[in-house]
């Protein structure tokens, strides 16, 4: 009598399983030691980071790219938009801003496209892809037009998803020009009070 049971038609065979291992896996560490990487040169130098917002709109760009470029750890870019609302003009400083943090989520997105199991377990993560799912990119254009410390989410989950770059690039940059107008505007008009 065989004790081994047969193999299903669907499963791979041990070796298949085996093949490829690393050549998913590699590429996934890589973009995760990046993230982790960029994510921890961006805390250890805030302080610096904050003497850019001196630069005016390019002090603005970067601080916002790179305030975006941290995955799951807030950065206090939304702070300094604000802040600077009352010193530049807040319908070019809300653009820029949001193509600095636009282009800064891409972090996210990678993490989610090349990474999917680092939070697929999340009750949050999978909330937001049935959003996404259900939706398209509405989800996307709200979370990111909205302050909030979930976005990195969205982006993985976007990323996860194998929604189109562009696609998700356009409608984070819509989202996130949003905001850092309003955010300008908020601080402009603060400091006209002050």
């Amino acid at each position: 009598m065989d004790d081994t049971a047969p193999q299903s038609a669907s499963a791979p065979a041990p070796s298949q399983a085996r093949k490829g291992t690393w050549s998913t896996v590699l590429p996934r560490l890589l973009v995760l030691a990046g993230i982790t990487a960029l994510t921890l040169a961006i805390l250890l130098n805030r302080e610096q980071l904050r003497r850019f917002a001196g630069y005016g709109y390019p002090g603005i760009f970067l601080i916002s790219l790179l305030g975006s470029a941290t995955v799951i750890v807030p950065a206090p870019s939304i702070a300094v938009v604000f802040a600077m609302g009352g010193l530049l003009n807040p319908f070019l400083l809300g653009p820029i801003a949001g193509l600095g943090e636009a282009l800064g989520e891409t972090t996210g997105y990678l993490a989610g496209a090349t990474g999917r199991a680092i939070i697929a377990d999340r009750d949050l993560y999978q909330r937001v892809v049935r959003w996404t799912r259900r939706y398209g990119l509405i989800p996307i254009f709200v979370l990111s037009a909205v302050p909030n410390p979930v976005f990195d989410i969205a982006g993985i989950a976007a990323g996860a998803l194998q929604i189109p770059f562009w696609q998700f690039l356009l409608v984070c940059f819509l989202g996130k020009t949003v905001k850092g107008t309003l955010m300008a505007l908020l601080g402009a008009g603060f400091f006209a009070l002050v």
